[in-house]
């Protein structure tokens, strides 16, 4: 063991374990460029937290930089590159979180990418991509910070969508992925909790983001392609402008997060706005998750 550089004397595993517990909490969070990321990584940053801000691009990190600076937590942020499909650069990123903080008390799930269309109309490998990012993604970084969240007694916490909850036109794709982050989360959830872990979705309605820009779609083109398909997709492209019209700035999607982060006891399950409760209370009635996560806990108990 080397020497400590203010004593000259190595320090003992009672002062090694005391530094870990008096360091500030460190929170790995995945898709930070835009949108819900970028304002949770603000927002978790303001929280005190050592805030590790991932993404596929940092030649895209200047919002972020822009805005931790005006927030005045510039220091409390680390910009790391992370594409959460490369399974082998997710395992090294997270050791080199570890080595250099010697803890991760916390992960959130946020990256993702948007997919519009029908069935007929994507291909199969339209749908595969759709799911590496928007499920296996979040497989893949969920495994390799496990061990670290059981070390930590920590948190997971992933951003799914309303989408994971109701079905919609047009998101056949997006929305499997998402159903199967919530089926995968709530499965995992009771167990997680045997070792000290803390399981929460976060499922946000429309926001004010990137997220929609990001698309990239070219909405005359998209109409002119669609067939018998046109006039569905039309009323659904201008229904959805206009939900976003009124949609929630990031930050307020965001806040559930560092909530869930500091709560003693977060529910499995939370939604970012009224609109979003009451949005998936056409089809949940266990809004928060505590009823099947009741009935679930105690197979495992």
């Amino acid at each position: 063991m080397g020497n400590s550089p203010v004593t000259g004397v190595a320090p003992s595993c009672s002062q090694a374990r005391k530094t870990l517990m008096t360091s500030p909490k460190t929170v790995l969070i995945t898709g930070t460029s835009s949108g819900i990321g970028l304002a949770a990584a603000v927002g978790t940053a303001r929280a005190g937290w050592t805030t590790i801000a991932t993404m596929r691009d940092t030649g895209k990190a200047d919002a972020l930089l822009k805005a931790a600076a005006e927030a005045g937590v510039a220091d409390r942020i680390q910009i790391k590159r992370l594409d959460v499909t490369d399974s082998a650069g997710v395992t090294a990123c997270l050791d080199e979180v570890v080595a250099e903080h010697a803890r991760l008390d916390a992960l959130v799930n946020n990256a993702g990418a948007a997919q519009v269309g029908t069935i007929e109309q994507s291909s199969v490998d339209d749908v595969r991509a759709a799911m590496e990012v928007n499920f296996f993604g979040v497989v893949a970084v969920t495994r390799a910070a496990l061990p670290h969240l059981r070390a930590s007694k920590g948190r997971l916490i992933t951003v799914t969508s309303v989408g994971g909850v109701v079905g919609q036109p047009f998101n056949e794709a997006y929305c499997a992925a998402k159903f199967a982050v919530e089926g995968f989360m709530q499965s995992l959830a009771p167990v997680a909790a045997t070792v000290g872990v803390d399981v929460t979705v976060v499922e946000p309605g429309a926001v004010a983001s990137e997220f929609v820009a990001n698309l990239g779609v070219d909405v005359p083109t998209l109409l002119a392609a669609a067939g018998p398909y046109s006039p569905a997709l039309e009323a659904y492209l201008t229904r959805t402008r206009q939900s976003f019209g009124n949609a929630q700035t990031p930050a307020e999607a965001a806040a559930p997060i560092v909530e869930a982060l500091t709560a003693a006891h977060p529910p499995f399950r939370v939604q970012t706005s009224q609109w979003a409760r009451d949005f998936v209370a056409t089809t949940l009635a266990d809004l928060d998750g505590s009823a099947v996560q009741a009935l679930t806990g105690t197979w495992v108990r």
